[in-house]
């Protein structure tokens, strides 16, 4: 069967990438979205579970630059140079993988107070979910195109200018 990068990364080296790929940084998110939702329902801005969600934030963030700091120069950029693309819903399900960066490593700045140093307790709290949120919908994008298989796309013909 044909499948995206992106399947074909988390179907290789069973169960290991599966794991490091997709596992770690999906149980993160999902950890810091319930302990979030507990936070901001029962207005404990101090507690113990707060604690436990700034952790959680900070190693999501730093692990995930980890896997973006590897995967872009050994599979994006080749890729992109050998025009190894299988169709544009390979570029969608990898760009959106890696795009979770752009979320989970401001979610860090964040909790370690560099950035939004200037912000209320509760703008940063919005901050905070609006991070985790969008890791989230980044990650169920490149989930969704990921498992497409190329071929009802186009084939996978290489494709000239990527």
């Amino acid at each position: 069967m044909s499948m995206t990068h992106y399947m074909s990364l988390l179907a290789d080296n069973q169960p290991w990438n599966l794991i490091i790929f997709m596992a770690i940084p999906v149980i993160f998110a999902e950890t810091i979205t319930v302990t979030e939702f507990f936070i901001l329902f029962n207005k404990s801005l101090h507690s113990g579970l707060r604690t436990f969600n700034k952790i959680c934030s900070i190693l999501a963030g730093f692990y995930f630059t980890g896997i973006f700091l590897y995967l872009f120069p050994t599979a994006f950029v080749p890729l992109t140079v050998n025009g190894g693309w299988h169709t544009w819903v390979d570029v969608v399900a990898v760009s959106f993988y890696l795009g979770g960066v752009f979320f989970l490593l401001p979610l860090a700045l964040l909790e370690l107070g560099l950035i939004g140093r200037k912000q209320t307790e509760e703008g940063k709290m919005k901050l905070h979910f609006l991070f985790v949120s969008g890791f989230l919908v980044v990650a169920h994008v490149a989930m969704i195109f990921g498992m497409v298989n190329p071929l009802i796309i186009g084939g996978m013909a290489g494709m000239p200018g990527m």
